[in-house]
């Protein structure tokens, strides 16, 4: 019997890119903004921004979008910063509202009669050794946003409560609620089928 909980987190470590990080995020706790490195900076957290821009968004190019506008917005904005500590989750939220922006601006097209782009699953860059891990990742990416996105920051990218709470703007109560609800729905669709390379592997 597997944890869902365990195997989400296994999933962080999928080699979704060959960049190798030189830094954690604990190094930039103590650091004062004024000193950080861009370069640095975006070794760190490109790839765990655009993981997240990811599920988010469901569609690679728009992801790739969300992370670049990110770290343009830290270039300009970033100064602003008075403690270290808070980088993470100030480039986390700063992509969730840039992602919220943007859906916001689709909806109005689509009120407008533009054209609406389709996501395209297939086509999602996750490089899983097995296909349960496929599976699961895939069936979490069919997931509601209000689910996907503190599922996604709380498993694979190993968020605390306090900090998704303050990424998405919501009370750490109703953070907890949405992941115990996500992982409530994503065990539903793993039971009803609609992934069933993961069928067999037991989720508790």
């Amino acid at each position: 019997m597997v944890s869902l909980a365990g195997f989400l987190r296994e999933q962080r470590r999928i080699p979704y890119d060959t960049i190798r990080y030189k830094c954690s995020y604990s190094e930039f706790r103590n650091t004062s903004v004024a000193a950080l490195d861009f370069e640095q900076l975006v070794e760190v957290f490109y790839m765990p921004l655009y993981r997240f821009a990811l599920s988010l968004s469901r569609e690679p190019s728009d992801a790739a979008d969300l992370t670049q506008q990110t770290f343009l917005l830290w270039a300009s904005k970033g100064h602003q910063l008075r403690d270290g500590s808070k980088v993470k989750t100030w480039l986390f939220t700063s992509l969730y509202r840039e992602f919220l922006r943007d859906e916001r601006k689709r909806c109005r097209d689509v009120e407008f009669g533009s054209e609406a782009q389709a996501a395209d699953v297939q086509s999602l860059p996750v490089a899983a050794n097995q296909l349960d891990g496929d599976a699961v990742v895939r069936a979490m990416l069919d997931l509601e946003e209000i689910y996907r996105a503190p599922l996604s920051l709380f498993y694979l990218q190993e968020h605390s409560y306090t900090e998704i709470a303050e990424i998405l703007q919501i009370p750490p109560g109703t953070v907890m609620s949405r992941i115990s609800r996500g992982k409530a729905r994503l065990r539903e669709q793993l039971a009803d089928g609609a992934h069933p390379n993961a069928g067999n592997r037991g989720i508790a």
